[in-house]
């Protein structure tokens, strides 16, 4: 029988990656999707309309990671070998604006995950997606599995509180359960409210005529940048392992956001500067300068291996944005207007 597993968040970024990853695997795959009035399926719809391969083997439920009996039932109904926990409120400027449903839904979710499996079966593995924004105000540079954390927002302290309660269940009950410290990790199917997606559906859009400014917070700051795809792989390494650990999942490299304008805007010929605009609105309460982090254990341990490098996954979130808005690459001109 296929080995069976439950993605929370499948709907995001990470979870459709992910998703596309077990079921190319063999894995009979339960998603749980958060009723709302609208569909959310756009990331996972070529996999809910390929009928003839994997229509026997993916399972959507409706769930919410605040309802504890409902997270229970689920373990107990599905029965996986593993749960992979993406699911969250996951901007960090939206979570000062809503700090408590953040905490909730990222902090206690986790919790009633890891509860379910400690009264259903303690042998189901379970991943929880912790984030860089651990760090926050960095205690050393880069950072690793054993570098102290200091969060900047209510969603890196809610990560946290995760985070240790996920190395709690380890150590109480003997659970298999290990977190994956992820650094920022982008792609084509990144939200549109994310810098990096905004930036280059800003992009497309400007080439297509449809827009003639984008406005943005602090262009100074500086990340890690990995692509979803590749560290998706990574989650799914860290439950194979003889035993559980933590994983700091990093390219190693960091750039600030003036440099992901400036290959953005390059990438279709043309200056960021003719085109950004800054406005304190969108900055943080409390900034987080400076996030690059060491993979050095996930590659010696788990043979973790990255495909794509900074340059090709920007170019191809470009590339992407700009067929989404009609843009043909082929022709498209190097002279496009500057606004005055």
């Amino acid at each position: 029988m296929a080995k069976k597993a439950i993605i929370t968040g499948i709907t995001g970024q990470d979870g459709s990656y992910l998703a596309e990853l077990l079921l190319e695997k063999g894995y009979e795959v339960h998603g749980v999707v958060r009723r709302n009035s609208t569909s959310s399926l756009e990331r996972i719809q070529h996999l809910v309309d390929n009928t003839t391969v994997y229509g026997k083997r993916l399972f959507l439920h409706f769930g919410d990671l605040a309802d504890t009996s409902a997270c229970i039932s689920l373990v107990d109904q599905v029965r996986p070998v593993e749960i992979y926990n993406l699911a969250a409120q996951s901007h960090v400027r939206v979570s000062f604006d809503a700090p408590e449903s953040t905490g909730d839904v990222t902090g206690l979710g986790c919790l009633r995950w890891l509860e379910a499996i400690r009264q259903v079966d303690k042998s189901i593995r379970f991943y929880q997606a912790s984030t860089s924004e651990l760090f926050g105000k960095v205690q050393e540079v880069p950072q690793k599995e054993t570098t102290p954390f200091y969060p900047r927002s209510p969603y890196g302290v809610a990560k946290l509180y995760a985070h240790w309660m996920t190395i709690n269940y380890r150590e109480s009950y003997e659970i298999y359960a290990c977190s994956g410290i992820l650094f920022n990790h982008e792609s084509p199917r990144r939200g549109e409210d994310f810098v990096t997606r905004k930036i280059t559906k800003a992009v497309a859009r400007i080439v297509a005529g449809k827009q003639k400014r984008l406005v943005l917070g602090n262009l100074d700051a500086k990340r890690d940048w990995g692509h979803a795809k590749d560290y998706v792989h990574a989650m799914w390494l860290m439950l194979q392992q003889a035993t559980p650990q933590d994983y700091v999942i990093a390219t190693g490299e960091t750039y600030s956001i003036k440099t992901f304008l400036t290959e953005a805007f390059s990438a279709v010929g043309l200056n960021w500067e003719d085109f950004v605009d800054f406005d304190s609105q969108f900055l943080r309460p409390a900034e987080v300068e400076l996030l690059v982090g060491d993979p050095t254990k996930a590659i010696a341990e788990l043979g973790w291996q990255r495909e794509y490098d900074f340059k090709a996954l920007v170019k191809e979130m470009v590339e992407t944005d700009c067929r989404n808005e009609g843009v043909d690459l082929t022709s498209l001109s190097s002279k496009v207007a500057v606004p005055v």
